[in-house]
């Protein structure tokens, strides 16, 4: 899919009579990103799609390629949950060990991938593109509602080390200021709480029926009996609960960001 997004690119830039150069200039990026992206060494960000397909005239095509690259890069089990995700109107999201997906800088997402994953080389790489990929639905037009409570001794475990976590809780910092991403942080005076269960998803699609997500070390699990998301969601009432404030966890993880040395 990749290599399909790349001819295609090429070809329309080729039908509009426009150089890398050219094609650069109108979408705003360096042509050194236009020609990496035609070459298949680099894969296309959101916003760098959504250009091309405008000046380009694609009429959505581009980016039906990128959705349906980005849904094959991902392991077979998780191709459902990112439909849902891409189609949710509101994320809420509960973790206790490490930050969200959604969330994660490229350095972070390999670091974590490099100390637990099984795969290795081109295989990894795959999913580390494919979950920065993801990330567009916090950056497009109109983003879903993502809430995010964090234990906060995601901020303490050196994932990939000092500069590593130092441009990840930064990043946390950047993407917290958003007007639709709302960020708390369980704080380590909490004992015992439901939240220690485990991690958890819960999608709102735009028909108002709960979906949820629960992840282990074999593959993730998509919820979908009622009773059961029910369950998450008083769960996820009791978690929250327990939280700082979003402007209060901001100062924290400001403060986190600022020992990271």
């Amino acid at each position: 899919m990749l290599e399909l997004f790349a001819g295609e690119l090429r070809r329309l830039r080729t039908v509009a009579g426009l150089s890398q150069e050219a094609l650069s200039e109108r979408i705003n990026y360096s042509a050194s990103l236009v020609a990496a992206v035609e070459q298949c060494r680099r894969p296309p960000r959101l916003e760098f799609t959504e250009r091309s397909d405008r000046v380009l005239d694609a009429d959505g095509l581009l980016l039906r390629i990128r959705e349906t690259m980005i849904r094959e890069s991902v392991m077979p089990w998780f191709r459902e949950w990112v439909t849902i995700e891409q189609e949710a109107t509101a994320l809420r999201s509960f973790q206790p060990l490490v930050l969200p997906g959604l969330l994660q800088t490229e350095g972070y997402a390999r670091a974590l991938h490099e100390g637990a994953s099984q795969l290795l080389g081109d295989e990894m790489e795959q999913q580390v593109v494919a979950r920065m990929q993801r990330q567009g639905i916090l950056t497009r037009e109109k983003p879903p509602l993502f809430v995010a409570v964090l234990d906060d001794t995601v901020l303490e475990r050196p994932v990939g080390g000092p500069a590593v976590m130092r441009e990840q809780l930064q990043h946390l910092l950047e993407i917290g200021r958003r007007p639709r991403v709302h960020l708390h942080l369980v704080p380590r005076s909490v004992g015992a709480y439901p939240g220690l269960n485990g991690a958890f998803v819960i999608a709102t699609p735009a028909d108002g029926d709960g979906v949820a997500y629960l992840d282990n070390p074999l593959k993730g699990t998509v919820i979908e009996r009622p009773a059961d998301v029910l369950s998450l969601r008083q769960s996820w009432e009791s978690v929250r609960a327990e939280a700082m404030p979003h402007g209060q966890t901001l100062s924290v993880i400001s403060e986190a960001a600022a020992a990271w040395t």
